[in-house]
């Protein structure tokens, strides 16, 4: 994914020892962690409050390059049967043909395409989002939250991630209109992550 390596590696040897640990040491493969990541989403509902929801069942795999960025990947499958909302009724909209189909469309997926270093610690990476049989490119800003060896000896990465796109695009279109004007669901929607992956023996 890219995220672990800085476009200050090409300073003098100087500038470079204050300019943060050397992080190709973090170079490798890697699984998501899904009992300590979460993949979420916020809508605007009604015009005047947010919506907030998760998948629970998600896995995914990374690939870093710390000595060089673009070389590094990441993909990620979601099931859709998985959706929380909090609400049992909504979420039982939200999985029919009004929306995800799920029978039909199990899984929603992202597949990298490209990750770029934007300094400090934020990155970017985009790819493919296919869902509904609908692929489409995003972008997700990235900031590294650091890396460290767990008590069981488990070398681990974490970074948190947004995104916004618009559901029309994915031909999630169903709506409904509100009296006083606007519809009852947002187009835009927000995509948030909070990841933590383990380095594979």
């Amino acid at each position: 994914m890219g995220i672990f390596s800085r476009k200050d590696t090409a300073l003098a040897p100087a500038a470079q020892a204050t300019a943060g640990p050397d992080l190709t040491a973090l170079t490798g493969d890697y699984t998501i962690d899904p009992a300590h990541s979460t993949i979420g989403f916020v809508a605007r509902h009604a015009m005047v409050t947010n919506v907030k929801g998760g998948f629970h069942d998600f896995t995914g795999t990374l690939h870093l390059d710390g000595a060089d960025p673009a070389r590094s990947t990441a993909t990620l499958d979601v099931q859709m049967a998985s959706i929380d909302t909090g609400n049992a009724d909504r979420d039982g909209h939200l999985k029919s043909a009004d929306f995800f189909k799920i029978e039909e469309f199990p899984a929603m997926t992202f597949r990298s395409t490209k990750a770029e270093a934007l300094g400090g610690d934020d990155y970017r990476i985009t790819g493919d989002l296919s869902l509904l049989g609908v692929t489409k490119q995003i972008s997700i800003d990235l900031e590294l939250n650091g890396s460290a060896t767990d008590p069981f000896g488990n070398e681990r990465v974490g970074f948190e991630g947004k995104t916004e796109l618009l559901r029309s695009e994915w031909g999630l279109t169903w709506n409904a209109a509100l009296e006083t004007g606007g519809v009852l669901i947002s187009d835009k929607i927000k995509l948030v992550f909070d990841i933590s992956a383990i380095k594979n023996a």
